[in-house]
């Protein structure tokens, strides 16, 4: 059973960016990784994601040109690289696996596993 931990959350001023950082227990090949973010009284929304066996990204409309989805050599570690970063970006990012990416992966709903979500506040 894999446990995921982010990290590189923070405070940015707008236009500023941000590295997320999310860990895995053991190696994860073969899954897809997904990052996801929550605000006060808006459903937890997805964002981006990463097949680790094709290295397939999938991109929210949102955030696409401007955050890059990336995994570690050692395929333990996804980070999430955030640019131009708004006060709408602002919230908790959570990073989730599940097997396979596919049309599901903005779904919370198809992940089982959830880190403890790291704070992302841009003013």
């Amino acid at each position: 059973h894999v446990q995921l931990v982010e990290s590189g959350g923070g405070s940015v001023q707008a236009g500023g960016s941000l590295r997320l950082s999310c860990a895995a227990s053991k190696y994860i090949y073969r899954n897809c990784i997904g990052w996801f973010r929550q605000t006060p009284g808006k459903e937890r929304e997805g964002l981006a994601a990463i097949a680790t066996d094709g290295h397939i990204t999938y991109y929210s409309d949102s955030v696409k040109g401007r955050f890059t989805i990336e995994e570690t050599k050692s395929e333990t570690t996804i980070h999430l690289q955030m640019r131009s970063l708004t006060p709408e970006d602002s919230g908790i990012y959570y990073c989730a696996v599940k097997v396979g990416c596919g049309t599901t992966w903005s779904l919370t709903t198809a992940y089982k596993t959830w880190g403890q979500g790291t704070q992302v506040t841009v003013s």
